[in-house]
């Protein structure tokens, strides 16, 4: 936990910014949209497009914001209820920040993506070109999940994974996580003695900190964990992340050490390989001897069959799978190349024996080194 510098050169040296905001951040406490949040939040953007920055929002709110409208007191369990109140919310939002953003001359874009949209090559494509032209356009893409029809879209995490993939897809060169906790601590806030964490640079950093849920008011899903997994990943793919609450907007994003900033670490993966590791779900398991994650961890190989001791789930040709260390923890992620019932005929055999055994058809890698990424921890 090193001491904040004086500024931050990396958030105003950033030339396209993506920022998140939580449906906490923009509704009342009765309920709904709250006029002056938006409008503060907007005024703030439009400051860092004045200075020459581009900005991509991705914004919460859109069940939150139906609730009051259908009578509703809290977010409802049931997915149909969700959709309802998406469905009412999201017209809503998108007309709150036309309006608002209308006032600085600005005009926005919106953007429903769903799950596929960043794990289905061909729908991520045309998610990045309209990005890239709203931009080249000078507007201002609004994006948020596609709540309305969309059943995978619930378990994204309010927005905070799609934020980290949405700024990975536009290149951006910051993430800015806008919420109700004004940073990460290294424990319960309210308790006596929590520290936050001014720079968070490795998992060492993270070491004892107990990472908390959603917040208390009822609005918004993600909480502490999606926020630092979120961060985890930006970072990874080269993108540092300022986290703190929308209160600290003006400062977060005008170079002032307020919240936490997690360093980036790493440099820009394959895209398919970013959503491969974040926005995949794995359909089954492969259990790997100690060699086999040697090789794939260390080596960067392709997993064969002969390092192959077990496997779980029902999954097809093509499918993501997780690979498992002898502990019983996930290393790798990547798509397999057999269905689930052909590999226990494969297990522990080398490439001469299957081909020998079964044909030259299954003489090849169970995943190819290049269908496949290394889950490693922030």
């Amino acid at each position: 936990m090193s001491e904040p510098s004086a500024r931050r050169e990396v958030v105003l040296e950033a030339r396209r910014i993506v920022v998140k905001v939580g449906s906490s951040s923009l509704t009342s406490a009765a309920g709904g949209i709250d006029p002056d949040r938006v409008a503060e939040l907007v005024d703030v953007l439009a400051a860092v497009r004045a200075r020459g920055a581009e900005v991509v929002l991705v914004s919460s709110g859109a069940i939150a914001a139906g609730l009051a409208p259908l009578g509703l007191a809290r977010r409802p369990r049931a997915l149909a209820a969700q959709q309802a109140a998406a469905s009412v919310g999201q017209g809503l939002l998108a007309h709150h920040y036309q309006q608002e953003f209308a006032r600085h001359g600005i005009v926005t874009g919106q953007v429903l993506l769903t799950a596929e949209d960043v794990t289905r090559r061909v729908h991520y494509r045309n998610a990045y070109q309209t990005l890239a032209k709203l931009l080249e356009l000078e507007a201002l893409p609004v994006v948020n999940e596609n709540d309305t029809v969309a059943t995978s879209e619930i378990r994204f995490g309010d927005n905070d994974r799609l934020a980290a993939l949405v700024a990975h897809l536009v290149h951006a060169d910051l993430l800015v996580l806008l919420s109700d906790v004004d940073g990460l601590y290294d424990g319960p806030p309210s308790l006596a003695g929590t520290r936050m964490l001014s720079d968070v640079r490795s998992a060492k950093d993270l070491e004892g900190v107990r990472i908390g849920s959603a917040g208390s008011a009822g609005v918004g899903t993600g909480g502490m964990v999606t926020k630092v997994e979120a961060a985890r990943i930006a970072t990874g793919a080269g993108i540092p992340v300022v986290l703190t609450s929308a209160d600290n907007a003006v400062q977060a994003l005008g170079g002032e050490p307020v919240g936490t900033l997690f360093h980036a670490r790493g440099r820009r993966r394959p895209t398919r390989l970013l959503w491969l590791a974040h926005a995949s779900e794995p359909k089954g398991r492969l259990a790997l001897d100690a060699g086999a994650v040697r090789a794939v961890v260390e080596r960067r190989a392709s997993l064969l069959a002969a390092g192959v001791t077990g496997v779980t789930g029902r999954f097809s040709a093509g499918d993501p799978v997780d690979l498992i260390d002898p502990d019983g923890r996930p290393v790798a992620r990547g798509l397999v190349n057999f269905d689930s019932e052909e590999v226990p005929a494969l297990l522990g055999k080398s490439s001469q024996q299957l081909k020998r055994e079964l044909g030259a058809g299954f003489e090849r890698e169970v995943v190819h080194r290049d269908d496949l990424v290394i889950l490693d921890q922030l």
